[in-house]
């Protein structure tokens, strides 16, 4: 089942525009400009709440990332689809700023030998695990309009599926851990 809806994903579902567009979401040096410049607005309009807000976040991130992720990572030590068979892969060329990586034209290749040892294992995925914990912690502090980062957090987890870094299992197990994991470092904090 796993195979199958990796397949579907990432080699029948796709066009020129999505391309770009899953390149993109995965790509945090596109983003990190926004998400500096929202951190930094909270900490400093946000009030108290916008403080709180950071803080969890900044905390829960480190701690999933630093003990989580790499601990499970190791652990399980689950090979990438591709490191295991050959995949559809999109590249987006570099350029400074980032952003402008969004106007050039994506490239699309097969995986290959090189890319066996690029990345390190499959489970949990990094990507998710943040985005999930970035949708959860706008859900519990900014209720009216924070669950709408879920949608964020839906499209970055489909995109390492679509790009050929995660299998279906993985995206689904991590943003499942990650919510967890979430709900009760904010308990404790």
């Amino acid at each position: 089942m796993d195979q199958a809806i990796f397949q579907l994903i990432n080699e029948r579902w796709t066009s020129p525009g999505l391309d770009l567009f899953m390149a993109a979401m995965s790509d945090l040096e596109i983003w990190k400009p926004l998400l500096i410049g929202v951190a930094v607005y909270a900490l400093v309009f946000g009030g108290f709440k916008g403080r709180a807000f950071i803080f969890c976040l900044v905390v829960t991130l480190v701690v999933s990332e630093q003990l989580l992720v790499r601990t499970l990572k190791s652990a399980i030590d689950r090979r990438r689809p591709k490191q295991t068979q050959p995949v559809r892969m999109v590249q987006l060329e570099r350029t400074s700023p980032a952003f402008l990586t969004l106007f050039r034209e994506s490239k699309i290749r097969t995986s290959d030998e090189t890319d066996h040892t690029k990345s390190g294992p499959s489970f949990p995925s990094g990507h998710v695990t943040d985005n999930v914990i970035i949708a959860t912690m706008c859900a519990l502090f900014f209720r009216r309009w924070g669950w709408l980062y879920f949608i964020v957090a839906a499209a970055v987890g489909y995109s390492r599926i679509y790009l050929g870094a995660h299998w279906p299992s993985d995206v689904v197990a991590t943003a499942f851990m990650a919510a967890g994991v979430t709900l009760l470092m904010v308990a404790l904090l």
